[in-house]
């Protein structure tokens, strides 16, 4: 009588298990909403038991403010990395405006928008989605304080600015759910002339690919 050898399971770190249940959560989070991470979903998404996913977190709160968070933090870091390798403070922020135009964005964008509804009845996640404001805040107005100071940037308050420049990022995404119904070009790049407004650039000095603008020298 012949007999085959189980697989042999390979015992996750906890840290490693960890990830891995944030990591499905925002992925969840992304493609179909804060509203359908359980912890029963996860559990199935990952072939454990569910008591598995509240070892680590025992309250599905937490859970959801972690995955939104996680996402957010990752996409911040893709569109405005903390410490940018190559470029000008002005090369990081048309990089950035070329990436929140069109469908690319829209994902986050209704991601945003489910957090910020759900906040206002689940504690946990709107301490998140304020924390993460302020990253995103901060991020930006990094990115402006460096180019003021290389005399790239005009503005007397990058903080300021950078908030003028989300507010905009916001209102834009609020569409994400219902598409851009025919909104002009100047419509749908109202951030990227907002911020040159803002940050004293002739027109055009932050158009990019993507961003259906010529750019400053017409290219």
């Amino acid at each position: 009588m012949s007999s085959s050898a189980r697989p042999q399971r390979i015992r996750k770190s906890p840290e490693a298990r960890r990830a891995e249940i944030v990591g499905t959560a925002a992925a969840i989070a992304l493609a179909e909403g804060l509203e359908c991470i359980t912890l029963r979903r996860i559990a199935d998404e990952l072939g454990v038991r569910p008591g598995l996913i509240g070892h680590y977190f025992p309250a599905v709160e937490d859970l959801v403010a972690e995955a939104f968070g996680t996402a957010a933090t990752a996409e911040l870091d893709t569109l405005l990395p903390a410490e940018p390798t190559d470029g000008t403070p002005l090369d990081h922020l048309t990089r950035f405006f070329a990436r929140t135009i069109g469908d690319a964005y829209d994902d986050l964008s209704r991601l945003w928008l489910n957090a910020r509804h759900l906040s206002r009845y689940r504690p946990v996640l709107r301490e998140r989605v304020g924390r993460q404001e302020g990253m995103w805040r901060d991020r930006l107005a990094g990115v402006i304080r460096e180019g003021t100071a290389a005399g790239i940037f005009r503005t007397d308050d990058p903080l300021i600015a950078a908030a003028h420049i989300l507010v905009v990022i916001d209102g834009l995404g609020a569409h994400a759910n219902t598409g851009d119904n025919g909104r002009p070009a100047a419509v749908l790049n109202l951030a990227v002339t907002t911020a040159e407004q803002a940050l004293g650039l002739t027109p055009g000095a932050l158009a990019g690919p993507g961003t259906g603008r010529p750019t400053a020298s017409g290219q």
